[in-house]
């Protein structure tokens, strides 16, 4: 079982200290989303998981080793991270860009059958097979998040990191990333995703990190972390939280706190 750790990680950017002294360990079979109101941290965290950025004090780890000692091929086969901003720089076709996730695994030989499968695989999983032939730049914001998730997927990680990867979607491609992300980790992959969105956060997470102001608010289990009491002292906000008759669990703002 691979452990993927946070320890004691402080970071400033352009002389503000964006995060103190978090610490928390991800479990893989399980979704971690990571919470918190604008400038809380989320996705400085997040880059710092990922490998991008070397914290000021503290350290990440990967079944021990620091995720930036790492090398880059074996880094890319065992993270892979949807970033926010979805950057393309080249207006490749869907397919190609897609393909583009298994770059970590080519050997000297190039492409394998287990290549191809993979992409395709991921590509029906994120429904943009009918976009394959489609350049990027001609794809509406929606349909790139879900081209840059099939990418990911098709690397078939370890350890998915996301950062707000339902922004632009519609709601029923919300929901079917969402169980693109259950099933990840339902797989026994280990799944780290930003989000904003209570509501959605509560239907998926297995466990929280509430961030606010770059400090942990609570960390832990979902139901232990997203109460009312929490989300009013970190949001600003009261919530009505229950369940679906399809048992998913709401939680909807109603009034500032």
């Amino acid at each position: 079982m691979s452990v993927l750790a946070i320890e004691g990680v402080s970071l400033a950017l352009g002389g503000n200290p964006v995060l103190h002294e978090v610490s928390f360990a991800f479990a893989q079979g399980r979704v971690t989303a990571l919470l918190g109101p604008n400038g809380a941290g989320k996705s400085s965290l997040l880059s710092c998981v990922a490998g991008l950025r070397r914290p000021d004090a503290g350290r990440v780890t990967l079944d021990g080793a620091g995720v930036t000692a790492l090398d880059r091929r074996e880094r890319g086969r065992r993270i892979g991270l949807l970033p926010q901003d979805g950057d393309v720089h080249w207006n490749i076709d869907v397919a190609t860009l897609v393909a583009l996730g298994r770059l970590p695994h080519r050997g000297r030989w190039g492409e394998t059958d287990a290549d191809r499968a993979a992409v395709a695989r991921a590509m029906a999983e994120t429904d943009v097979e009918h976009l394959a032939r489609r350049g990027v730049e001609r794809l509406s914001g929606g349909e790139r998040g879900r081209a840059l998730l099939a990418r990911v997927l098709a690397g078939e990680p370890d350890w998915l990191l996301a950062d707000e990867p339902l922004a632009s979607l519609d709601p029923a491609h919300q929901l079917d990333v969402l169980a693109r992300l259950r099933a990840v980790a339902d797989a026994g992959r280990g799944v780290v995703v930003v989000l904003h969105d209570l509501h959605l956060a509560g239907r998926i997470a297995d466990d929280v990190v509430l961030l606010n102001r770059g400090r942990v608010v609570a960390a832990g289990a979902a139901e232990a972390v997203l109460t009312a009491p929490l989300i009013a002292r970190t949001y600003g906000v009261a919530v009505e939280i229950g369940r679906t008759p399809g048992g998913h669990r709401f939680i909807l703002p109603t009034a500032r706190a």
